[in-house]
């Protein structure tokens, strides 16, 4: 990113190009819809078509994240420029102003838009309603100490849009996968927020990190434990192969590694643990692919 113009610098760091894990964690659970979704319509996952809609949602979620972080970012200015870890933030720092944040914010929504219109008429219809989540989430740390539990709904819509894409309809088998990923956002959003307890506290931001305190260790090993729970319930559901429950496995003990090294005092092993669900995301993706096959 040191290499881009410096005119344009700023405004990559405004939807987070240069910290690509939240695209990542985006992403991942529109892989489990899709793949989900091809199963349901009779196919493993690899068709041209599925490849096709790989492509888009890897793109939307780049574009949909830096929406996401730009917004968050103009709502949160002034609090973010209380908080050491934010302060040299694009718009805090004044690197860039409000109004053209919000004009860059315009200008990803609409390329959003184009590739939701991509989709089937449900899905764009679908896809339309996460945007009240979307708005919402950036005020919900002022109000509850679950703003993580937010997020957790809106991070993960792309596991619903991901099989409606491919079916234009939803069934018990993605609400499931997507309590799975809610679950699994609360696990890692809750480490990701060990960050900034001290902080936050000063503030006055709320954070499930802050309302669990030394506990928090053991409510992140069990939302794992219901995310696992959940994914392998929604593959049972959806009639994979008992071998899913064993392809989980490896996904189910990464998690399990980060809850038992999690530590409340260590902000920079939280950050690694937090990046480390990339490779979890991967975990999961794969088996649900591989028992995709199999079944």
């Amino acid at each position: 990113m040191d290499r881009a113009p410096t005119a344009i610098q700023p405004y990559l760091r405004l939807a987070r190009l240069d910290r690509p894990i939240g695209a990542w964690l985006l992403f991942w659970p529109c892989v489990f819809g899709l793949t989900l979704g091809a199963f349901e319509t009779g196919h493993g996952f690899g068709s041209r078509r599925d490849i096709e809609l790989l492509a888009l949602f890897a793109l939307g979620s780049l574009v949909m994240r830096g929406a996401g972080c730009t917004f968050n970012d103009i709502v949160d200015r002034d609090i973010d420029a209380k908080v050491a870890r934010t302060r040299g933030r694009p718009i805090p720092s004044g690197a860039v102003s409000v109004t053209k944040a919000a004009i860059f914010l315009a200008v990803q929504c609409l390329l959003g838009l184009a590739i939701l219109l991509q989709l089937n008429a449900f899905s764009i219809a679908l896809g339309a309603a996460s945007l009240v989540l979307i708005a919402i989430y950036p005020f919900m740390k002022r109000v509850t100490w679950w703003p993580q539990a937010w997020l957790g709904l809106t991070f993960n819509w792309g596991t619903l849009l991901g099989f409606a894409a491919q079916t234009a309809m939803l069934g018990k088998a993605t609400l499931l996968l997507y309590a799975g990923c809610f679950f699994w956002t609360l696990g890692y959003d809750t480490i990701y927020a060990l960050q900034d307890v001290e902080d936050d506290a000063l503030v006055g931001v709320k954070s499930t990190a802050r309302l669990f305190g030394a506990q928090a260790p053991l409510w992140i090993a069990l939302f794992y434990g219901a995310a696992v729970l959940c994914f392998a319930l929604g593959g049972f559901v959806a009639k994979l192969n008992w071998l899913f429950a064993l392809l989980l496995l490896p996904a189910a003990a990464h998690l399990g590694w980060q809850a038992r090294a999690v530590k409340t005092d260590r902000p920079a092993l939280a950050l690694k643990l937090f990046r480390s669900n990339r490779d979890a995301g991967f975990l999961i993706a794969a088996a649900f692919v591989a028992a995709s096959y199999l079944s």
